[in-house]
């Protein structure tokens, strides 16, 4: 894993969302998303990269193929303009060290278009210990837990923050 690089979403990946929408995938995040929440995901995604809101990008190996997922976009964290990250991976490409490598890329990607946003924030939820295991990884500060409603249903997520200026 050691040749992963990050490619800007396209019209091409609704695959891949589909891929990520299985009850074991979602399994964190209050289960899958209907049809139709998939497509309106794509077209968000599609939308955000064009104007530079976000940048969501597709993993791959150095084959080119499709591993999972991962991107930022703008948020608002504590009161400050910030980026939030999330990402999943493919199950077969899972316990490989994809998503930890994957989120190192992406944060020199989100120093060089912070846009004077000093933090990145992620929030797995608390019951996710390989996401959380990835924020530990990649430096970012453990700062707090909160639970929100997500899906309909309610989410209790580890609040985690990297500093992009450090």
């Amino acid at each position: 894993m050691d040749s992963l690089r990050l490619r800007l979403w396209s019209e091409n990946d609704l695959e891949l969302l589909h891929a990520a929408n299985t009850p074991a995938m979602t399994a964190h995040l209050n289960g899958p998303e209907t049809e139709e929440q998939v497509v309106e995901r794509q077209t968000r995604y599609l939308r955000l990269v064009a104007s530079g809101e976000a940048r969501m990008f597709v993993i791959e190996d150095a084959a080119g193929a499709s591993l999972g997922s991962i991107g930022y976009w703008r948020m608002g964290w504590r009161d400050e303009p910030a980026l939030e990250t999330g990402w999943f991976v493919r199950p077969e490409a899972q316990g490989r060290g994809v998503a930890s490598k994957a989120l190192a890329l992406l944060i020199d990607d989100a120093r060089a278009h912070r846009g004077g946003r000093r933090f990145l924030a992620a929030f797995p939820g608390v019951d996710n210990p390989a996401s959380n295991s990835v924020c530990r990884r990649n430096g970012f500060a453990l700062v707090g837990t909160f639970t929100e409603a997500f899906r309909g249903a309610e989410l209790t997520v580890n609040e985690w923050v990297l500093d992009l200026t450090g």
